[in-house]
């Protein structure tokens, strides 16, 4: 049986809560259940549930269920509107949250997670940041990055949740340094797959095999996990989801709104908002992030691409 330690002579077993099950959340609930974690999921889309059933999750019938039971809650939601909803927020749901420890792992903007924090600890509640590093191929292996932020005891009782999720977990302070930390992170990520995308394009326009460049790419001091994988997906013009491109310029949004708040210039960030604001606009919001070397092939064509 999981047991959660809240102090240094008290354990406390318990159920644990997994709210939202997408593309990011269903695999780590999964490997949740399957290390022995006694789960209680819920998802708004029902079908999301059955792989987590079926690992040996209860699936709640709704999220205040979810938090009635569990004194340790699971957020991996899209965005701070499903957050709101999920918690009942408008309608004074954090009143439940009494004496709950809320793991929000999403990416959302920083300046909400910290009026949320400071919200859930006026009801009476604790809040810990853990947003993660990685796409579904990790998730589903259980080699994301964590990026923990909030007070000393409650890291102390979330980390070992995120064992059988993670490779590696590092503290990144108070919240919210660990979205902070986490959009510093997405910033190498989404301008290193546009530039490997324009890489592929420039040697497409030229002639140049797709395969042997990603070939080149593979045998050099450049390569990596993420560079493999998506110069695979490039070379076969495959973008089943890893990670989709409206959730990425999602992402990008919000660093962006992080980095324009402060002043900070983001010149390579703006350029891949534009593109991958583009990549939506020509239809391909579900594919993955590599499917932006569709609006560059758009731009040589010297298509006109209104960005949403």
């Amino acid at each position: 049986m999981w047991e959660m330690t809240v102090g240094p002579s008290v354990a406390v077993p318990g159920e644990v809560g997994f709210l939202g099950l997408g593309v990011m959340g269903q695999p780590m609930a999964v490997n949740l259940t399957r290390a022995g974690v006694p789960l209680v999921a819920w998802n708004r889309t029902p079908s999301r549930c059955e792989p987590v059933a079926a690992a040996g999750a209860h699936i709640a019938s709704g999220p205040g269920e979810v938090i009635d039971r569990c004194g340790t809650v699971l957020l991996m939601l899209a965005d701070e509107a499903a957050v709101d909803a999920v918690l009942g927020r408008a309608e004074g749901g954090l009143a439940r949250l009494r004496n709950r420890t809320v793991v929000q792992m999403g990416t959302i903007a920083a300046d909400y997670s910290l009026a949320l924090s400071n919200a859930i600890a006026a009801a009476g509640g604790t809040y810990v940041e853990a947003p993660v590093s990685g796409s579904r191929g990790p998730a589903e292996a259980g080699q994301l990055v964590g990026m923990l932020a909030g007070p000393r005891p409650a890291l102390d009782r979330v980390r070992p949740l995120l064992d059988p999720l993670c490779s590696a977990v590092f503290e990144c302070g108070a919240v919210p340094s660990g979205l902070v930390t986490k959009f510093a992170v997405n910033i190498f990520l989404i301008t290193m797959v546009t530039g490997l995308a324009e890489s592929f394009h420039f040697a497409e326009e030229h002639g140049i095999d797709p395969a042997l460049l990603g070939q080149i790419l593979d045998a050099g001091p450049m390569a990596s996990t993420v560079s493999r994988t998506k110069a695979r997906k490039l070379v076969e013009n495959d973008f089943d989801v890893q990670a989709a491109i409206a959730d990425v310029l999602k992402n990008n949004r919000l660093i962006a709104d992080a980095a324009h708040a402060r002043g900070v210039a983001a010149p390579l960030l703006d350029v891949c908002h534009a593109l991958y604001g583009e990549t939506l606009t020509l239809g391909h919001g579900a594919a993955d992030m590599a499917a932006v070397v569709h609006a560059i092939r758009a731009r040589t064509a010297g298509a006109t691409i209104r960005r949403p």
